[in-house]
């Protein structure tokens, strides 16, 4: 029981001196903050729908430091994204610009979604326009049939 009490002891005092493995230095809390906004708006080119912040791998560890480094030159949030756009394109962006070229893959949906309304509509339309009228042939044999019963 005395051991187990010790090898917990140790295990606490080991946990209390955890720091983080890479703690990010700025000079100022507001570059601080900025620092970690940038880093979980941006995308992870190697991982899946993962963010900067959120992955462990090399290159993301590699941009981290990169978004550091300019914000410690002194760029803007809009110059380092505008940065890092030309090198890796839409995909580092969470929220991709909006140019022509994506306009064809937001727009997409909403015209499938309206051409199946179209289609949809156009059905119904068929089925509820009620019985057709009888031609002249058609109404004598009804008259007939009903004459005879």
């Amino acid at each position: 029981m005395r051991g187990t009490f010790v090898v917990i002891g140790l295990l606490m005092s080991i946990l209390a001196q955890a720091t983080p493995v890479n703690p990010v230095e700025m000079p100022n809390d507001t570059l601080k903050a900025r620092y970690y906004d940038l880093i979980a708006e941006l995308r992870c080119p190697q991982c899946l729908n993962t963010n900067l912040a959120g992955s462990d791998a090399m290159i993301a560890q590699n941009l981290r430091e990169t978004v550091r480094r300019l914000l410690l030159e002194g760029k803007t949030d809009a110059e380092i994204r505008t940065f890092l756009f030309e090198r890796y394109g839409d995909f580092i962006l969470y929220d991709p610009r909006w140019t022509p070229q994506t306009w064809l893959l937001w727009g997409t949906p909403f015209l499938f979604a309206v051409l199946g309304l179209w289609i949809w509509f156009r059905i119904n339309q068929r089925a509820y326009q009620g019985p057709k009228a009888l031609d002249p042939e058609e109404q004598d044999k009804l008259k007939q049939l009903l004459d005879k019963g």
